[in-house]
Formats: C-alpha cells, structure tokens, sequence
C-alpha cells in the first residue's frame, strides 16, 4: 500500500466517532467479521488508526477502497456538509431509456477522465436506488486531492442531482458534463437550493414532505386541541380570540399543511429596485443605477420557525407568499426586481 494511500486511511479512521468505528466498518466490509473481533477498540484512536492501517496493508488495501470508507463515513455525516440541487432536463421527442448502473458508472468516469487527467471516481450504491460518487479533482500536473472531494448523490431515472461541492469552482461544469452524458440528459443547472438537510432538499424537489401527514385531520375546533378558555376573563373576549385563533390555525394549516416541514437553515432574498416617486425629486431620482439590498432569513429549522409566527402572535397571517413558497418554488434563493 503506497504511502500516501496509508495517510489517507489514517486521517479517514480518525474522522470517525469511536462509538460509530465498529459500525461504520462492518458496513465497509473490508474486514471479516471475525478479524474485527480481534481489534481492540477500548485503546486511543490514534493507536487504533495505526492497527486498523497495519490491517489493510496486509490486504494491500487500495486508493478505491479507502476512498469507500470516505463515501460511508460521508453518508453517516451527510448534514455536516453543504448539499447544492442540479435538476437536468431531456429533449421532448427522446425516447425513454432503461436505466443501467454499471453503464451509468462507466459513462461518467470515462466523461471526466477525457477531461482531466488527474481524478479518481468512486461509487457506492446506496438505500432507495441511489448511488454516492465520490470525485477527487486534481490538475493536468498535480495528483488527485482526496482531502478535498467532490460528493454527488444521483437517482436514477429522475433528473435530479445533489452535489457538496469542492472548493474548485472550475470543477463544477466538468461535474455537471460528467452527470447529464451519464443519464442521457441533454441539459443541466444548479437550482437555487441549497442546505445540509440532504434529506430535506431531496423531499422537496421529490414533493414528498406532506406525505405522512396528508390524511390527518385538521378541521377539529380549537377547544380539541388544548387551547382551552380562561375562567377568568371577560367571555367575550374569549370568543373573539377563539375565532381568531381559529382562523389564524386554518391559514397556517393551509399554507403549511398539517406536517413536519423540510428542514432548511436560511432563505435569502436578493431586492433589485429603482427610485420612482416624481414628489420632491432629490438625488435618489437622478440616480442611474438600482437599489440593492440583500435580506437574509436565517434559523436551525428555517420553515418551522415561519410556520409558528402567526400562531405565536409575532406576525399577522399569512405571511407573504415570498416567505411560504421556498418548498413549492423548490428554491430558497430569490432575486426581486421591477417589473
């Protein structure tokens, strides 16, 4: 095992928690179960790294399974990194094709590889059809950089791809050639959508977060649902704050549905606009160039916290369509300019 190949594994292995190693390498299966049962994993990960390396040489473990071990680790820490969208289209009159993996894994290494010399690709097929690629970018002169990989997670036979991509900028048309040759499409672009919820973005594009919920019932009155009245104040008060309530629930329900929303950190709105008013004519009206602004919205579960403003009373409903359309849009990049 050359030694570049054994750093690589070192600093994987010490990536990985100590109560997810086990886990994580028996789903590399690499290793026989019973010579995993002579690893001591009670010692320091660093002496445990050294051991698990001296293992692999005498298996003379190669780039590509390394690079596995990486995809497995990745798929486990998915929402440490950050997820963009492709969505990829066909001709009209194309014919439906049969998908297949192996050509499909084929087609896309032979794409990059004719375009650049130094990149190694590895895949992993995984839950729900889909298959992990992992793509280690180098240069015409340097050697692949494993510490800085490209993941891509594509489904086959939908036009969607989800890529955490590298710091290499260049590296995204070559990606993106790679993925629409691979699945017959003829074009591809990146979609103004972007989290480390890769389980979120892939129920939005897929239209599957209302679900599990579709068939609760959301008509029940307010007294069912623990907002009962107080004793203690003017009853019709409490009437006209019940009907209020009630009316605030039902729009929330109807925009947000009656289910557990996408999870998305951030909504950002790009304001493009230009000084109209012929009243008191100042600088502003001779002004040649817009106004910009930029307004960011930002939060751990970014649509939760938009579904309960109006019921906790800090905004009116509803709430403009800007904020309640990200999942129907599929985006939560927006750029607002004059008609």
């Amino acid at each position: 095992m050359e030694e570049t190949v054994a750093e690589f594994l070192r600093r994987t292995i010490l990536k990985i928690p100590m109560y997810e190693m086990m886990t994580i390498l028996k789903a590399w299966d690499f290793f026989p179960e019973e010579q995993l049962q002579t690893v001591n994993f009670r010692q320091r990960k660093e002496q445990l790294a050294v051991d698990l390396v001296l293992l692999c040489e005498k298996k003379s473990a190669s780039l590509n399974d390394v690079a596995l071990l990486d995809i497995i680790y990745t798929q486990a820490h998915r929402n440490h990194k950050v997820w963009d969208v492709f969505q990829m289209s066909e001709e009209p009159d194309d014919d439906v094709n049969l998908f297949d993996m192996e050509q499909f894994k084929s087609s896309f290494k032979k794409t990059l590889q004719r375009a650049l010399r130094n990149v190694t690709v590895s895949f992993r097929n995984a839950e729900e059809n889909a298959v992990w690629i992992r793509v280690a970018w180098g240069t015409q002169c340097s050697k692949p950089n494993q510490y800085k990989p490209t993941y891509v997670v594509y489904y086959p036979q939908t036009p969607y791809a989800f890529a955490s991509l590298s710091t290499l900028k260049s590296t995204v048309p070559l990606l993106g050639q790679a993925l629409k040759i691979a699945s017959n499409h003829h074009q591809i672009m990146k979609m103004d959508l972007r989290s480390r919820h890769l389980d979120s973005l892939k129920a939005i594009v897929f239209k599957q977060y209302n679900q599990v919920f579709e068939n609760h019932n959301s008509t029940k009155p307010l007294q069912e649902r623990n907002l009962g009245q107080n004793r203690n104040v003017d009853p019709r008060l409490i009437h006209e704050n019940t009907v209020e309530k009630e009316r605030i629930q039902r729009i929330t329900e109807e925009t947000f549905g009656d289910y557990p929303q996408p999870q998305l950190e951030f909504a950002q709105y790009k304001l493009e606009t230009k000084f109209k008013s012929d009243i008191n004519r100042g600088i502003l009206a001779e002004r040649e160039e817009p106004l910009r602004c930029l307004v960011k919205f930002s939060s751990p579960h970014l649509l939760e916290a938009l579904k309960s403003l109006a019921p906790a009373g800090i905004a009116d409903a509803p709430l403009s369509p800007l904020l309640t359309c990200i999942p129907s849009k599929r985006k939560n990049y927006f750029k607002i300019r004059d008609k």
